[in-house]
């Protein structure tokens, strides 16, 4: 539980119905097997202590009293476990049945929640047995079984881990999800993230894909972990048949589902940090509920006895950019190239360009942005003989790079123009006498420049915008040169990080007959392009091969981008963002290589301020961007000292 990752489970056992002591007794078998698996939140059904079809069973004092030995008995097995455990039962209350879950801890019960909301339509007859939970949270006692006589009884309950923060679980019972306005909005709003719901859905065709649906849409408008637990095999089938379709979602996404038609346990790892930092970066989130709606709420505190590391199973990506499934990664690559292209188009409409000036090397970046720049001139009917492109050769120049460069440009028939900058590098390592044999940040740094001030003064000379190639990993680290390739008209690529330009490019290069009319030719020049080692070239080649690799010197992108989506999207501490790292890349990087990395990627973010502060415009793409006039703002001399510290 370190990290504020949770292990939770939803479970669904076999039942007789009606034989409370046998329903016991799984219940207890499926506590004891969720404990052995380390969970910290256990949900049952609906009724899971007697069954959910008994209808006017539920009226007898036998089946009520026995309810509640079968939940003394829970209560009795749970007295050990460092465990949360939610178990449904009929109880009687000043003469009014409720359909209630019991909260059990540590062989106690923290609270009681009723159902507010009691289905009496189609096949659903419960008010014929059942009352609405009480508006106001009141306190009642179980003499039967246990000698509390303050136990909380309401729906307006957060029963919250005091040692554990970002633990606040609040409950509903089935119906109460799928009203307009469920109780989980309000509770969610006054602070729960978790939601777990003891459910009797059940199934008719098609009705799964519906709850699933349903259960998505509201763990991700709460920004919640939604636990949702459905009765199941043993149920009477005189008229229905439900399937324990089981579920936990976190924020609209699936962790973990059940095979229906079966009884068992599933679990998840659940990150409720995650949760806390997406409710606290969007402002909006805890509108609507009002001083008096909150005061209605009663907190209920409790501690676990042991706060360890969860053992990771959840998948996390490599790439959390860049989605796993082939259709949708395809289907993304597609909207992005669109948001950029039609952001470039209404740049060039807005200033009356007359060009598009972009500068190519025959790496990745600039690649992306001559296709980009393409399909904006296609979208305005333009003819791309106006797209000036030019390669500059200079020192670091390989013939590998210049060859892509020169058969890309004439493939998506731009104007080629080839303005070697040698000679204009010499002179000005002459004007500021430099020595070319020093290969230090001046030599490298005068290339970019003058390349850039030849984009620059070709964009003028022909009335066009220089597009810029720059990507938002490389804005991240600050590996530009400050008014070099730092600086454009246009930034097209500026919110896409370098693990996804690749495989914009790849998606480019596997649907080339769309784009080109020589669909292999650049199909092939793409392809050798993303196999080419990222380097800016800057330093003279070894046996005509690069050898300046970027990766080698700042680090692998695919850890960065991992770093920087984590700490921008979560704002997560660098701790947990290097245990989350060690746990995805385990078997590609030791541990003192992520951390070796993760501390170049923390300062280099910070050190680097000053050269985000004044980016070109550019299209934002994802959630996660670094422009100072809408995402982020920080100041350049911010010191890292305190990030820094929690890695040493």
């Amino acid at each position: 539980m370190k990290y504020d990752i949770v292990k939770v489970a939803a479970a669904t056992p076999q039942i007789r119905v009606a034989d409370t002591e046998y329903n016991t007794d799984q219940i207890i078998e499926m506590i004891n097997k969720a404990h052995s698996e380390k969970v910290k939140l256990l949900t049952f059904p609906e009724f899971s202590i007697t069954g959910y079809t008994l209808n006017d069973l539920f009226l007898q004092d036998t089946l009520l009293s026995e309810a509640l030995v079968g939940l003394k008995r829970v209560m009795k097995a749970t007295a050990e476990m460092d465990m949360v455990v939610l178990v449904g039962l009929p109880l009687e209350i000043n003469c009014k049945l409720y359909n209630v879950a019991a909260v059990l801890f540590n062989g106690k019960i923290l609270g009681i929640v009723p159902k507010t909301f009691i289905p009496n339509y189609s096949e659903f007859y419960e008010a014929r047995q059942f009352s609405e939970a009480p508006s106001d949270v009141a306190y009642v006692a179980l003499p039967d079984v246990t000698k509390d006589k303050n136990i909380p009884f309401g729906t307006d309950i957060i029963f919250e881990a005091e040692n554990m923060p970002a633990f606040k679980l609040s409950i509903e019972l089935c119906e109460d999800l799928w009203v307009p306005l469920p109780k989980s909005t309000k509770h969610s709003m006054a602070g729960a993230t978790i939601i777990a719901n003891l459910s009797a859905s059940d199934e008719i065709t098609g009705k799964s894909a519906y709850r699933h649906s349903l259960v998505a849409a509201q763990s991700a408008s709460t920004i919640s972990t939604y636990i949702y637990a459905d009765a199941g095999e043993g149920e009477s089938t005189t008229d229905l048949v439900f399937s324990g379709d089981n579920m936990i979602y976190e924020n609209g996404t699936l962790l973990a589902k059940s095979k229906r038609f079966s009884t068992g346990l599933i679990t998840a790892e659940t990150d409720l940090g995650r949760l806390h930092s997406e409710r606290r970066r969007i402002r909006t989130f805890s509108k609507g509920l009002s001083e008096e709606e909150e005061k209605k709420y009663v907190h209920v505190g409790f501690n676990f006895k042991n706060i360890e590391e969860t053992q990771m199973q959840r998948h996390i990506t490599r790439t959390p950019f860049v989605p796993e499934n082939e259709l949708e990664r395809n289907q993304r690559a597609e909207e992005i190239l669109n948001i950029q292209a039609n952001g470039l188009k209404k740049r060039l409409l807005h200033t009356n360009a007359q060009s598009a000036v972009v500068g190519i090397s025959g790496g990745l970046d600039s690649t992306l942005a001559l296709l980009v720049t393409a399909k904006a001139f296609e979208l305005l009917n333009w003819d791309k003989k106006k797209i000036i492109a030019i390669t500059m050769p200079c020192f670091g120049t390989t013939d590998r790079t210049y060859q892509n460069a020169c058969e890309l440009i004439k493939n998506i028939g731009a104007t080629f123009k080839e303005i070697p900058v040698n000679d204009a590098v010499r002179q000005h390592f002459k004007d500021i006498e430099h020595d070319e044999s020093v290969h230090d940040v001046t030599y490298e740094n005068s290339q970019a420049r003058i390349r850039t001030l030849v984009l620059m003064d070709v964009a003028n000379k022909t009335g066009g915008l220089v597009i810029g190639t720059g990507d938002l990993s490389e804005i991240a680290l600050g590996w530009a040169t400050y008014n070099g390739d730092h600086m454009s008209m246009y930034a097209v690529n500026c919110s896409i990080p370098k693990t996804l330009v690749r495989y914009l490019v790849k998606y480019v290069a596997d649907n080339a007959e769309s784009y080109f009319a020589d669909a292999t030719q650049v199909s092939n020049v793409l392809l050798d392009i993303l196999d080419t080692p990222v380097s800016p070239e800057l330093l003279p080649p070894e046996n005509g091969e690069i050898s300046q690799e970027t990766e080698s010197l700042v680090g692998p992108y695919e850890l960065h981008d991992f770093f920087l989506y984590y700490m921008m999207r979560y704002g997560y501490r660098p701790k947990k963002i290097y245990h989350l790292a060690k746990y995805t890349f385990k078997g590609s990087y030791s541990d003192e290589e992520i951390l070796k990395w993760l501390k170049k990627f923390y300062w280099r973010f910070f050190s680097q301020q000053f050269k985000r502060s004044c980016i070109p415009d550019g299209p934002k793409v994802g959630s996660v961007a670094l422009s100072p006039r809408g995402d982020w703002r920080m100041p350049s001399d911010a010191c890292v000292s305190s990030w820094m510290k929690e890695l040493e």
